[in-house]
């Protein structure tokens, strides 16, 4: 199938087009801007897409607090934009969004792990613009000719992911450490907040199986269904690297009223796609340590 992905040069794009390929999402001038519905409707028509692949937002919780229009722009009106687009174009294939498990909000421990069927509550307006655009697609799937597959993912993981990413900035400082580049002092926020972690090259073979086959109009958890706190993987990274070093809690890296649990339910995936994860946490949090050493990460 003749597949466009948006995004396409951030973390998960670059991941997915190694892997899977897809056409980047450009028309004669390059990537345009999601807010420019001209723009898109003219790569729309240029690419004439089999499938697509939507992963393009603005991602960052914080600058959604800083600029919460602009998070919107991006996030709901843009992909307004490209169902328009496609639409108009006539496309007839499939459409998978990239949301956010954000979405679920501060649940309370009796509600983990987290299902699909739970009442969504953002805290953040990147969160309410990932709810919004759901809603979006949800509807677009109800009156279109072409299907339309939503996602939900927890917190995804690996090598090349920017240092601005908890995961990725202690692999950093373990790196430096290692080097002698840095004192043997690592600074984190709060290790004993539990997540969700699914490595990246496990997430985009999600996409890639609910491209195939996931059901219109259907919302996906894509995650481990395991609940590890971020303290058990700062310790094996400083165990694979070799490297012993003090733990130092930074007042500015911790975040008020931070949802202390979080695991989510990836039973529907399986259900439908036959979709889990492969990939031990142990090879992930090798590679990304290796990636560490490298130029510098993707955003």
């Amino acid at each position: 199938m003749k597949l466009i992905v948006t995004g396409h040069g951030g973390f998960v794009g670059r991941h997915f087009r190694s892997r899977f390929g897809g056409n980047p999402f450009e028309d004669k001038e390059g990537a345009p801007d999601l807010r420019d519905a001209e723009r898109v409707r003219s790569a729309v028509g240029v690419l004439e897409p089999e499938a697509v692949l939507h992963l393009a937002a603005q991602s960052s919780v914080a600058a959604s607090f800083e600029d919460p229009e602009a998070t919107f722009a991006v996030n709901f009106s843009g992909t307004l934009h490209l169902l328009q687009a496609l639409s108009a174009e006539g496309f007839r294939g499939s459409f998978v969004y990239a949301g956010s498990a954000d979405v679920y909000g501060r649940l309370p421990e009796t509600d983990l792990p987290a299902k699909e069927m739970q009442p969504l509550r953002p805290r953040s307006p990147y969160a309410v613009s990932k709810v919004a655009a759901e809603a979006l697609c949800y509807e677009w799937s109800q009156r279109q000719n072409f299907r339309v597959v939503l996602t939900r993912p927890f917190t995804q993981i690996g090598p090349r992911q920017a240092p601005r990413f908890a995961v990725a900035d202690f692999a950093r400082q373990i790196v430096e450490i290692r080097n002698g580049r840095r004192a043997p002092v690592l600074t984190t926020g709060d290790l004993d907040v539990t997540r969700d972690f699914t490595d990246v090259r496990d997430t985009i073979s999600a996409y890639y199986e609910l491209l195939k086959s996931g059901e219109n109009g259907e919302v996906y958890n894509i995650c481990s269904g395991r609940e590890r706190s971020l303290r058990s993987l700062v310790e094996e990274m400083l165990q694979i690297a070799g490297v012993e070093a003090e733990i130092q809690t930074s007042t500015a890296r911790l975040r008020p009223a931070e949802q202390r649990r979080m695991v989510g339910d990836a039973g529907k995936i399986r259900e439908h796609v036959g979709w889990q994860p492969e990939i031990p946490l142990t090879t992930t949090l090798t590679d990304i340590l290796q990636a560490a050493e490298g130029p510098e990460n993707e955003q």
